[in-house]
């Protein structure tokens, strides 16, 4: 657990993920290795298109881990945070129908986590991106729900995905990933000012991986276009 923890803290997770599995292997109600092993095969997976098979080995595997963790602690905030997180990337790569099912599923999931730590950024930042989703659903999602579940019984506003975003940048500020969500939010709303500031927050963060330096990136290319 200990060489597991020092790879993932040095950003090698696909050798942290093999140590994980390992004491899995070992030790199957590991509660700290279910948990760690299935956030990175969400994040792993997330690394690959949506037609690469092993996007969806991963996120299942992901979901099939955060359901072990969840059955041995139910009200535990990591345990219920990393089920929202697979059921979310799941639903990505399936087709109408099970995509909504899951998404329904998803802020049962985040309410448990932030009731059981308030401060729980992941989490936050996964309820700005389904309330976003939420209160942007087209005719036929809305039409398709009704249908299949008997609607949604949990709307938002663009407002809630805004205000739960900023959250987890103000308990987290360091995550470049919720500065980017956050400007995307406010260019899709057309909103110049507020998109033009979080971006420049957002390249005062520290980087260190792949995927920060890309995000970074991509908040350079948005701003210029939105400076233009």
């Amino acid at each position: 657990m200990q060489r597991a923890e020092f790879l993932l803290n040095n950003y090698k997770e696909t050798e942290a993920l093999r140590i994980y599995e390992e004491v899995l292997s070992m030790s199957a109600d590991n509660y700290e290795a279910l948990c760690k092993a299935s956030l990175l095969h969400n994040r792993i997976g997330d690394r690959y298109s949506t037609n690469d098979t092993r996007q969806m080995e991963h996120f299942s595997k992901a979901r099939q881990l955060a359901a072990h963790a969840l059955a041995l602690h139910p009200s535990d905030e990591e345990s219920n945070y990393l089920m929202a997180l697979s059921l979310t990337n799941l639903a990505t790569v399936l087709g109408p129908r099970q995509r909504l099912e899951l998404t329904t599923q998803v802020k049962t999931y985040l309410d448990a986590a932030l009731e059981s730590q308030a401060e729980h950024a992941g989490a936050w930042h996964l309820m700005g991106r389904w309330q976003y989703k939420m209160a942007n659903l087209n005719f036929a999602e809305i039409a398709a729900a009704k249908m299949f579940f008997g609607g949604f019984s949990n709307r938002a506003s663009n407002l809630d995905a805004i205000h739960s975003i900023q959250k987890a940048i103000t308990i987290s500020p360091q995550n470049i990933r919720y500065y980017y969500d956050l400007a995307t939010i406010y260019q899709e709303l057309k909103d110049k000012e507020a998109c033009v500031s979080v971006l420049k927050e957002a390249l005062t963060v520290n980087m260190e991986t792949k995927e920060e330096y890309e995000l970074s990136r991509r908040c350079k290319i948005m701003l210029e276009e939105q400076v233009q």
